[in-house]
């Protein structure tokens, strides 16, 4: 039964007989803490002919009590689920062990009417066990959206999110920062935490502070704080006294925001550091020094506001020898997200120097319509296993939307459901078995005819031959002209000369008979309808760059291809349009809109030539 779960249990002891459940079914706990995870098996199991009720109490007869361990033997997070022929009872380290007890009951009632008796004793290797969501890159989650990311997660035994910020809040000082971009207000923010608080799931805040501030330092107002002085810069200039100012001010309006003690700076990726303004102490101090120095003012400005610094760990790797320079109570985010990339060998050295660290793997379901599946799925399960042996804080999952986060969710959740199970009991997941097993528990009902979709889809890349990256070509160039893809320069053109046409056209054809199926109303229908836009996607995509690869070599299209690519394009706007509103404010979704129907208009002028 461990195997088949979602969540792998640490402990597994099969006994005698068999628990089913009766048309009455009792659930009760003294805690008020208890009262939303019993309400949610509460509705799980009510049906036809089978009445459930839920009751206050300490003492008395129940199917399903939940105590606390009063003898303080079970781990933190950790229960004893015993299951039993005439009844069931929970024990509990605490409220948060209590909800995940409730959330293993709660898959294994969807199994059926009776479950094999047992004892079930479990726990969380890693104390943080987190995912990121990207929120900055064009698309921004509406509170409903999120509010279902959380249930989800939160069943899948996640105690931590974070959203990444760059520009996207409302700042009343600064309130063109986040103009356009449909950006979050404060008590948005105020409404996630308590909703996940609720759940037992930190929301940790997280605000990119050094790089990765092109759509802030591109505005008149700011872009005197860029490295380069000018509107192409994407890094503060650590030397000017005005950008840590303005981080204070930022500072100011949006950490007090959080409760957790934990706070992102980002910091990474300053790529114009020590190319402009800071050129000259950069050269006289060296680039990692100077981005030390940087960083700890950061940090005191967390700590002004109790907070402990979380910063990403590329440029501290970059600058190894400063390693030991670092304050100790600075948490290091050490991300990498291919199959063995270099810094997760490197996580040993950040743990070596007497630093806290979190490694932070990736989906890779950025930049792909359909998700590059079983490289996110090495490089989750390679990450968790080099956190145990480091004795890692925790695991952060990585979801990121890059190219106007035109990949849609739902093509993120199988490697974000196994980010989770590798958080809970790492190394202990059946590769091949486990896309069954989501299935399963994310759509119940409809489970089983999705696990070959969903392979399919997250494949494309594998199926075509590409070698690992952070990103297809058939998601980069999507919506790149014709007219560029035709005369590409030597990487994609190579790799368009290199596209085999007649495996494109056997991949093109194996999308175009995915079908998904129909769910009940809410979370589960919006994702098929997601998967189903991501198919089309990459359906197009696919044909468009193979396209592109036959007219390299002189051959051009027929009138008919064309006008049907013209149309499936313009289906393709309707339908993402539609489906993007389901779950995501406006945002930038005008800029997408604006490619897709000059890639159809692109289509339609090539016919008439």
């Amino acid at each position: 039964m461990n195997q088949q779960l979602l969540i792998p249990l640490q402990r597994y002891q099969v006994s005698r007989g068999r628990f089913t459940w009766p048309a009455s079914v009792n659930l009760a706990s003294p805690s008020s803490a208890d009262v939303l995870p019993l309400s949610q098996l509460a509705s799980q199991l009510r049906g036809p002919g089978r009445r459930v009720t839920i009751e206050r109490n300490a003492f008395g007869q129940a199917t399903v009590r939940i105590r606390r361990d009063s003898a303080g033997k079970l781990p933190r997070e950790g229960y004893r689920l015993s299951i039993a022929p005439g009844a069931m009872e929970i024990v509990a380290a605490d409220d948060a062990g209590a909800y995940y007890a409730v959330a293993t009951l709660r898959e294994l009632a969807d199994r059926g009417r009776s479950v094999g008796a047992a004892v079930i004793e479990d726990w969380p290797v890693f104390r943080r066990r987190g995912v990121y969501l990207d929120c900055s890159r064009g698309k921004v989650p509406t509170l409903q959206r999120l509010r279902d990311v959380v249930n989800l997660l939160a069943g899948w035994k996640v105690n931590e999110l974070q959203l990444y910020i760059e520009n996207v809040f409302q700042f009343h000082r600064h309130p063109q920062i986040g103009r356009g971009y449909s950006p979050f207000s404060p008590a948005d923010l105020l409404e996630i935490q308590d909703y996940c608080r609720q759940r037992h799931i930190r929301f940790v805040g997280s605000l990119a502070s050094f790089g990765h501030m092109e759509r802030i330092l591109r505005l008149g107002e700011y872009m005197h704080l860029s490295e380069t002085g000018d509107r192409w810069g994407s890094t503060l200039c650590p030397t000017d006294p005005a950008s840590i100012g303005f981080l204070s001010e930022l500072y100011e309006e949006f950490v007090p925001l959080f409760e957790a003690v934990d706070f992102n700076a980002c910091g990474d990726e300053p790529w114009d550091l020590g190319k402009g303004r800071s050129k000259r102490r950069c050269e006289k101090m060296g680039v990692g020094q100077v981005y030390l120095e940087f960083l700890l003012k950061i940090r005191r400005l967390c700590q002004q506001h109790g907070k402990r610094l979380n910063v990403w760990g590329d440029i501290v790797l970059e600058h190894g020898d400063l390693l030991d320079r670092w304050p100790k109570d600075v948490v290091m985010l050490n991300w990498d997200y291919q199959r063995r990339g270099q810094r997760i060998a490197r996580t040993r050295e950040i743990t070596d120097a007497g630093l806290e660290v979190v490694v932070c793997p990736g989906t890779n379901a950025w930049g792909s319509h359909g998700c590059r599946m079983e490289l996110g799925m090495d490089n989750i399960a390679n990450f968790a296993a080099e956190g145990v042996r480091c004795k890692a804080a925790g695991l952060l999952n990585t979801d990121w939307g890059d190219g106007w986060h035109r990949n849609m969710l739902a093509v993120s959740l199988h490697n974000l459901a196994w980010g989770a199970a590798q958080s809970w009991r790492p190394g202990h997941m059946d590769h091949k078995a486990f896309t069954e097993r989501f299935c399963r528990a994310a759509f119940p009902g409809i489970g089983p005819v999705l696990a070959g979709a969903i392979r399919r889809l997250g494949g494309t890349d594998d199926a075509l031959g590409l070698p690992d990256a952070n990103s297809s070509p058939f998601y980069n160039h999507a919506l790149t002209p014709l007219k560029q893809l035709v005369g590409a320069g030597q990487d994609l053109g190579a790799f368009l000369d290199g596209l085999s046409q007649p495996k494109a056209a056997a991949w093109v054809e194996s999308l175009g008979a995915i079908r998904w199926p129909q769910a009940p109303a809410g979370f589960a229908r919006q994702m098929m309808q997601e998967f189903e836009l991501a198919t089309r996607q990459e359906h197009l995509a696919v044909a468009r760059l193979a396209l592109a690869g036959r007219m390299r070599t002189g051959r051009q299209p027929a009138r008919r291809e064309l006008l049907s690519l013209a149309r499936q394009t313009d289906d393709l706007s309707r339908q993402f349009q539609k489906v993007w509103l389901l779950g995501n404010r406006p945002s930038r979704l005008v800029e997408i809109l604006k490619h897709l129907r000059a890639s159809a208009k692109e289509y339609r002028r090539l016919a008439r030539k």
